[in-house]
């Protein structure tokens, strides 16, 4: 909204409003937005880890073959159901053979190393994100609906996006590597923290820049439709439809990081589970872990951010 007088001009992303200044005298960057959306996107992180981690254990375990994953007690053991049933386990087989193992305390495996960079990659991308879209509008002006990209898909959002994929990546590459370890136990060394650190970061590029995009074109379609939706709806649908984008993705940069395809290349991985049919191999958990984690993490992510906006800037 514009006033009359205000120097401010206030925009919406993800339904949480930044301040972009344009007037002579002000700063092109607002500190306390920037350090409302880190800290924000800290909550966010340790939310879906909370919430996500048992989906996202079943997803890498399904992801990688059992026949890969090493020789332990739940590899051993899912590695003879298969061989007595089918060659690739199902959700309900993994998840009942690791309760098995562990009770509810597996589901949580691999998930300190997240729940430590969990909330800091979610506020690198968060905070990137909304320190991005200004920097872009105060340089260029804000974009004209008539320039977007199929009527729809804002350059800016796009960048933005990009820009704060690759910041979480840079910051998640050793944490998710760690967290693979240990979800399909196998040894790691310090050494090995940055394997796989190419493809996380492809991936998170693709990814929260879908995301955001997705998150975009929904906002327009409710204004224009005078709609309303739940933050939790959103952020799940969009995110939903973001992991479903760049799936293929995932599944190599899990293989590549779970210590038992180091000699091959990502073309190669990617090769093989095309060839082998795994290319959305672990989607069902996936799609679960992403709606409800997202869903629930977003709500958190607006609160905290609606209190520290009353705090340092009394809205």
């Amino acid at each position: 909204k514009n006033e009359k007088n205000n120097t401010v001009t206030e925009k919406v992303i993800f339904d949480v409003p930044y301040h972009t200044p344009f007037a002579k005298g002000e700063s092109d960057c607002d500190g306390w937005q920037n350090l409302e959306s880190f800290i924000a996107g800290f909550a966010y992180g340790g939310t879906t880890v909370l919430v996500g981690q048992p989906f996202e254990t079943l997803k890498t375990l399904t992801q990688v073959p059992p026949s890969s994953t090493g020789t332990s007690a739940f590899q051993s053991a899912a590695s003879s159901m298969s061989t007595k049933t089918t060659t690739k386990p199902s959700l309900i087989q993994t998840a009942s053979n690791l309760y098995q193992q562990g009770g509810i305390k597996a589901f949580y495996r691999g998930g300190v190393p997240l729940l430590l960079g969990g909330g800091l990659m979610r506020s690198a991308q968060f905070g990137v994100y909304n320190s991005v879209v200004p920097a872009l509008e105060s340089r260029y002006g804000p974009t004209n609906p008539s320039s977007y990209v199929l009527g729809c898909i804002n350059p800016h959002v796009v960048l933005a996006g990009w820009a704060g994929g690759i910041g979480r990546g840079i910051v998640e590459g050793p944490f998710e590597m760690v967290k693979v370890r240990h979800q399909v136990v196998t040894h790691w060394a310090l050494r090995d923290v940055f394997q796989g650190f190419g493809a996380t970061l492809f991936r998170n590029s693709f990814l929260f820049s879908s995301f955001v995009i997705y998150m975009d074109i929904l906002k327009q379609q409710l204004e224009r439709t005078n709609t309303n939706l739940a933050p939790f709806l959103k952020a799940g649908i969009c995110a939903n439809l973001a992991w479903f984008t760049v799936w293929p993705l995932d599944v190599v940069k899990t293989r590549r990081q779970s210590g038992k395809y180091n000699d091959k290349s990502l073309l190669w991985l990617l090769r093989d589970a095309v060839s082998k049919g795994d290319m959305y191999r672990g989607l069902s958990a996936g799609m679960l872990r992403s709606f409800f984690a997202n869903g629930f993490s977003m709500e958190v992510y607006m609160v905290v951010e609606r209190e520290l906006r009353k705090e340092f800037r009394g809205e």
